[in-house]
């Protein structure tokens, strides 16, 4: 079922190489459009990452909500001050970054529900000022968070392990749970938080899995991917859910105002 809005929410998208040539397109995973459609309530608005040409000014005006997507690529280590990345290891998206980085802090200043899914909660800790560990399998005591290079869907985007909430914390009231099963696509995760982040939940090994903001306005940013299974896992809806729901009470308080 789709939920008609006129609400804008505004979905990130990633350069990568499609068909025979090898050319680029700016694209996002059509489970996060299907998100949008069937549980948010809006219209899904693909942001391309088109770096310097991007109006963030613009796209903040006309926004009434933010998803920062999940992506096989990295977020340019430049952004936070770690060493290069071996391109064979993964892509880096600068251009992407370009965009995003001073979108979510805009975002965040206007009050704008954000949710930040995978890629998309690293980037937020890198817009606000924090650091990412680039690969979270190379750390002692920590555990392989990377995607199963696994052909069959169910197995590769399957729970993969427990994730522990922070008691009282605002995921924790939300999902009404003290730990979830997560899968596990990522191979950066935090490693400084920025200021203005507080965490929701860790995996096992100690690594930060969420996130929420210090501030008024909905900021939410998980480490797994949510948008695979909204539409059968209860706690997977119940984030988009609560996004949604953000959105609708900013609309009616900026009505009122």
């Amino acid at each position: 079922m789709t939920i008609r809005s006129s609400r804008l929410i505004g979905i990130s998208c990633c350069r990568k190489l499609f068909g025979v040539f090898g050319m680029i397109n700016h694209a996002a995973s059509d489970t996060y459009v299907r998100a949008v459609d069937e549980v948010v309530g809006g219209i899904p608005l693909l942001i391309p990452a088109n770096g310097a040409h991007a109006d963030v000014a613009t796209l903040l005006d006309r926004l009434d909500g933010l998803i920062l997507t999940g992506s096989r690529s990295n977020v340019a280590a430049v952004f936070y001050g770690g060493p290069p990345q071996p391109p064979e290891d993964a892509p880096e998206d600068p251009e992407r970054d370009h965009v995003t980085l001073p979108l979510v802090r805009g975002a965040i200043e206007r009050g704008m529900p954000v949710l930040a899914i995978c890629r998309g909660l690293q980037e937020l800790n890198v817009a606000l000022g924090g650091t990412l560990h680039q690969r979270l399998q190379d750390l002692p005591g920590r555990i392989d968070h990377s995607t199963p290079m696994q052909p069959h869907a169910p197995v590769r985007t399957g729970k993969a392990h427990r994730v522990i909430l922070v008691p009282g914390g605002a995921l924790e009231r939300l999902v009404v749970t003290d730990s979830l099963p997560v899968n596990s696509l990522h191979n950066q995760g935090i490693d400084r938080l920025a200021s203005g982040l507080l965490v929701e939940a860790r995996a096992i090994d100690g690594t930060i899995e969420a996130v929420s903001g210090t501030g008024a306005g909905y900021l939410l940013g998980v480490q797994w991917h949510p948008e695979y299974d909204f539409d059968k896992d209860v706690a997977s809806h119940r984030i988009f859910k609560s996004f949604g729901e953000a959105v609708r009470n900013l609309e009616r308080k900026v009505a009122a105002a």
